[in-house]
């Protein structure tokens, strides 16, 4: 049966995805519960095709405990972007650990709960991690603004895939009991597959950026004239330093320059120009990348990197954003 490979292939890809990601991370300080969920990912993965596959029944005696440990893999990634926690290290550990602790209990003395357990543990994660993303790319205040926004949109992918497995393991808990179970094998292998390549993906992509940084929470007011005073400060930083050109600018490295908090410039720019802050730097760079097309004749990678961009992806991006057009295709129209 094509069933019986699958997960392994699967497991595979997630461990070369996991290789990649270390090497990629080998210059700065990883992003170790990401690169803990890949490798949960490919184990499960694993444990899935023995299990489904071959007929290894005992692995269900661990499996529950594996996949209770999920979420809080990723909630702990996706913190280390978002804040920094003021609990010891220790404390929080113990604390993610309770998940597995409790469905370790459930398993000794009610089997039957487990499921209806695995499914509020991914929920309640799913929902926290949603919490922490609720002011958007700038919640990721130590990250660099090129990559805020793809880091943004894989933790989202993240939260998604954990509601996703939460839905899959109601609907084969529903099916089980309906004394068919019918749909139950197929559905498990498909979904908990799907699943862990999602996961496994929006961990390698939202590992780029690795800083903790603390939420900024925006408060959904009318703009005041202190907004004004803050955006002309970060204006006069922009314009006169061309701070925008550092490719490892980020909120926290604004804030200091600036010397003005982070909360407060995130704040004023989301209320004055309904946008983040990793839109309002990069629209200064595509502005000058504009200026620089137009008026020399240097490659549009150099220009690229001249301005602060340090991939083409996201440069090509955020220049169609700004001008609904390629850079190429810009400087054509201009000649």
């Amino acid at each position: 049966m094509i069933f019986i490979p699958l997960p392994f292939v699967v497991a595979l890809l997630l461990l070369i995805l996991f290789v990649v990601v270390l090497k990629r991370d080998d210059e700065d300080e990883p992003n170790r519960p990401f690169l803990a969920l890949i490798l949960l990912a490919a184990l499960q993965s694993v444990l899935s095709g023995l299990r489904w596959g071959y007929g290894l029944q005992a692995i269900g005696l661990v499996a529950p405990v594996i996949a209770a440990t999920v979420p809080p893999l990723a909630y702990a990634g996706v913190s280390r972007l978002v804040r920094t926690s003021r609990r010891p290290l220790p404390v929080r550990m113990a604390l993610h650990a309770v998940p597995a602790a409790v469905i370790l209990l459930l398993m000794a003395f009610w089997r039957d709960a487990i499921d209806i357990a695995l499914v509020l543990i991914f929920i309640g994660y799913a929902m926290a991690i949603l919490l922490l993303m609720r002011p958007g790319a700038d919640a990721l205040r130590l990250a660099p603004f090129e990559g805020a926004v793809p880091a943004y949109r894989a933790i989202i992918f993240t939260a998604a895939a954990l509601c996703l497995s939460a839905a899959v393991d109601t609907f084969v808990f529903l099916d089980l009991t309906s004394a068919h179970s019918e749909r139950a094998l197929t559905l498990i292998s498909i979904g908990n597959l799907a699943v862990l390549v999602i996961l496994g993906i929006a961990a390698a992509a939202a590992s780029r950026s690795r800083a903790p940084a603390e939420m900024v929470d925006v408060a959904p007011r009318p703009e005041t004239s202190e907004d004004k005073q803050t955006i002309a400060a970060v204006d006069a930083l922009m314009e006169g330093r061309k701070l925008y050109r550092d490719a490892n600018l980020n909120l926290d490295r604004l804030a200091r320059k600036a010397g003005i908090p982070a909360r407060q410039i995130s704040a004023a720019i989301n209320r004055v120009m309904d946008k983040n802050v990793s839109q309002y730097v990069n629209d200064y760079r595509i502005g000058e990348a504009c200026r620089l097309l137009a008026g020399t004749e240097k490659p549009v990678t150099e220009v690229m990197f001249e301005v602060g961009f340090q991939t083409k992806s996201n440069f090509n991006r955020e220049f169609r954003r700004v001008t609904e057009m390629t850079p190429i295709a810009w400087r054509q129209r201009r000649a």
